[in-house]
């Protein structure tokens, strides 16, 4: 009797635990994650610097080997809220006594801060980006930036829309889609080669990041186009005009009035006597930017970019940046490991002849296609090569397209899988290949003069 009593007590404790005990073992969760996320990224930085290697490589690598490909320490669920990985299951029950609802709470609870985490992440390093920019070298290369863009979409997109469609006998949705995935640049990878490489202040590295700020609205404005087409099977006309329209002005007033904005600033920074006095205010500065072009329809990143470019302006930018730095440090590895947990390797599937040849066809369109930006670029002085590479690297833009042809039936799994493929090699391959290209042709690079 007195077993069977102990019994029900223990099943009791599990079974039944109170909000602020779910909130209490989500921290507790939440700091070992992030803890290992700090570990593996240093681990992997510190693997490849010695190797000689872009340091990003190894903090995406390091996301491979404990996300959904490896040990699923750092799994996202994509929206299904009753997932729950092996080890985290056996640790929350076995540790903390959990039922399996109550665990999946605190697993997703952890989801959902280190996801958080990540997006900070991506918008400080566009910040400091934005920082170690010059705004009007940056619209000194702005022509060029703008080709480059426009190559960089309208090739890959034709090349892979028409290639699927006459090649592979693919229906016109899927195809076009696919397409669009193959439009957009991950800009936060190449910013990170660029920047460990003191690449940024030259016209390739301008010319790469204007151009990939520009991606990223035209990635937006395709996006909206396709999503559509998949919802509706129309373009909505009004929207793209919309989505453009919000785009110009949201830059152009974000650079006007920031520039009138950061005098204020400054002189408040100049009357303050705390820590903090400078860092703090940019900060806000950029996370509000950050939340007006979320809030119109634009990705985050931009609006901390600008806020970068209209603070490096302002007499108290050389001293912002090095105050930055420590802050990008600590967070951004969490966004790129965050971005190798997401690399699904067991989306290839070696069997399927058609899939595998049609992962193939998308790969080296995504790679053709945005080499082919350098033959837009009239400047014989520039390192073209530099250009076309640092353009390719698709990560966490392409992941955003695969998640919303996954959750469409018109999409089929293979295209799914033949996106995810891409993705994966060009976030993997562009790191090394670009730091290469840097290496080898530095004489060739085109150093800007200093401020």
């Amino acid at each position: 009797m007195s077993e069977l009593f102990y019994l029900n007590n223990l099943l009791a404790e599990i079974a039944f635990k109170s909000d602020g005990e779910i909130e209490t073992i989500g921290l507790d969760v939440m700091l070992l994650t992030v803890s290992m996320i700090f570990l593996v990224s240093k681990i992997g930085a510190e693997i490849c610097a010695r190797l000689k290697l872009p340091s990003v490589l190894g903090e995406l690598i390091a996301g491979v080997v404990i996300g959904v490909s490896g040990a699923h320490l750092l799994v996202f669920t994509a929206g299904d809220s009753t997932y729950l990985p092996g080890i985290w299951q056996d640790f929350l029950h076995n540790f903390y006594r959990l039922n399996q609802a109550d665990a999946v709470k605190v697993f997703h609870f952890n989801e959902q801060v280190v996801s958080l985490l990540s997006d900070v992440g991506v918008i400080l390093l566009l910040f400091e980006v934005g920082l170690e920019s010059n705004l009007i070298e940056l619209l000194g290369v702005g022509t060029q930036a703008l080709l480059v863009a426009i190559v960089g979409v309208a090739v890959p997109f034709t090349l892979g829309s028409l290639g699927l469609i006459y090649g592979f006998s693919m229906p016109l949705i899927p195809s076009v889609f696919a397409g669009a995935a193959l439009t957009a640049t991950s800009i936060g990878i190449t910013a990170k080669v660029l920047g460990d490489m003191d690449q940024l202040r030259t016209k390739e590295g301008q010319i790469i990041i204007g151009a990939a700020v520009i991606d990223d609205i035209l990635g937006i404005v395709i996006l909206a186009v396709v999503a559509s087409l998949i919802k509706t099977g129309q373009v909505k006309l009004n929207s793209i005009i919309y989505l453009l329209i919000v785009a110009v002005i949201f830059l152009v007033g974000a650079i006007l009035i920031g520039r009138i904005f950061s005098r204020f600033i400054v002189s408040l920074v100049n009357k303050m006597q705390t820590r903090g006095q400078l860092l703090i205010p940019a900060l806000i500065f950029a996370f509000l930017l950050a939340y007006v072009a979320h809030r119109v329809g634009l990705e985050t990143i931009i609006g901390s970019f600008a806020a970068g470019l209209v603070l490096a302006e302002t007499e108290k930018g050389e001293e912002l940046k090095l105050l930055v730095a420590p802050v990008v440090d600590l967070i951004v590895p969490i966004f790129f490991v965050c971005v190798g947990a997401k690399t699904d390797l067991g989306a290839i599937n070696f069997n399927d002849r058609q899939g595998l040849s049609v992962a193939f066809f998308l790969i080296l369109v995504a790679i053709i296609g945005k080499l082919a930006t350098s033959l837009s670029l009239w400047n014989t002085d520039l390192n073209k090569l530099a250009v076309g590479v640092g353009m390719i690297p698709r990560g966490e833009v392409g992941l955003v397209f695969a998640s919303i042809g996954a959750a469409n039936d018109s999409v089929p799994d293979s295209i799914i899988a033949a996106i995810i493929m891409m993705i994966i090699l060009t976030t993997f391959i562009t790191p090394s290949w670009l730091s290469l290209v840097l290496k080898k042709n530095t004489t060739e690079s085109t150093v800007l003069k200093p401020r």
